[in-house]
């Protein structure tokens, strides 16, 4: 009987359709058995389809002041290709790499400050009940206080210099990573915290491989809330005063009635937003692989 039972399970186990099922890889499945010929097709599609809003709008921006527009206010919204040339010819000047240079370094800066500190903080104060208890009432006040309104505080206390501009950014990319670090450790499954003591780990050893992983989406989506701040904050810092910098470049183009300048700024500071926020998201991604494995188990 026993026999039996083991050659039917061997036979089983040698046949196709008893082999065990293993984990897909990524990106297999019913696409990736496709030819590569449709396979890039297919990939062709998904990125006309996520492009077509984009694509739409420059058309927009294009063709609409040339036969929208009546010819007073072609000045003030001059059609892409005239910001394109502007901004090709910031380039060749040099003056559009002083400028990005300028606000890269004070937007990393402020925002790096921020991550340490509001992630340093956050994990205290959510693992410590009557730490985040004493703390909560005065992190609301400051957290509903707009950044841009304490810019003149900062002026006045530290300058017009680079100090208030990177601390400046650095508050205001500070409380979205620190409250979103407290509500990321705050709501971890109380059931895998439950499954860890049982198992024996100490409260360190929790914090490190349970408390920790589990709270990492969270914390980056306040770190990338706080990388969108800390342009926006900075841009604004230096319309105020600068004498280099995107803002300076948007506004003394404005003052100047470089009106093609202008908008190519503005044209840089967005897309200087969308690489931050393609790489705050790969950072992401690489410190949540273990999701991804867990989840294709």
């Amino acid at each position: 009987m026993s026999t039996a039972t083991v050659d039917t399970t061997s036979t089983t186990a040698d046949t196709p359709a008893g082999r065990r099922s293993t984990p897909a890889p990524p990106g297999s499945g019913a696409a990736a058995a496709l030819p590569r010929p449709h396979r890039l097709l297919l990939a062709l599609g998904r990125g006309a389809r996520r492009s077509a809003a984009v694509v739409l709008f420059l058309l927009l921006w294009e063709l609409g002041p040339q036969y929208l527009l009546d010819p007073a206010r072609k000045v003030f919204l001059p059609p892409l290709h005239v910001v394109l040339q502007a901004w090709w010819g910031l380039v060749e000047d040099g003056q559009l790499q002083q400028h990005l240079t300028a606000s890269l370094a004070r937007s990393v800066t402020g925002f790096g400050v921020a991550v340490v500190a509001g992630v340093a903080l956050g994990l205290v104060v959510a693992w410590y009940d009557g730490l985040r208890e004493l703390l909560t009432p005065l992190l609301e006040l400051f957290r509903n206080t707009a950044a841009l309104a304490l810019l003149p505080v900062f002026v006045l206390l530290l300058g017009i210099g680079e100090t208030s501009k990177v601390s400046i950014v650095a508050y205001a990319s500070f409380f979205p990573v620190l409250l979103n670090t407290i509500a990321g450790v705050r709501t971890v499954d109380p059931l895998l915290v439950r499954a860890a003591r049982s198992l024996g780990l100490n409260s360190l050893q929790l914090f490190q491989k349970v408390v920790l992983p589990s709270a990492v989406p969270t914390i980056f989506t306040g770190i990338r809330m706080a990388g969108t701040a800390s342009i926006l904050v900075l841009i604004a810092a230096e319309m105020v005063g600068a004498k280099a910098g995107l803002g300076y470049l948007i506004v003394n183009a404005q003052s100047s009635f470089q009106i093609p300048d202008m908008y190519a700024g503005i044209l840089t500071v967005s897309l200087f937003g969308l690489v931050v926020n393609t790489v705050l998201v790969r950072v992401e991604q690489r410190f949540s692989r273990w999701r991804v494995a867990a989840s294709g188990r």
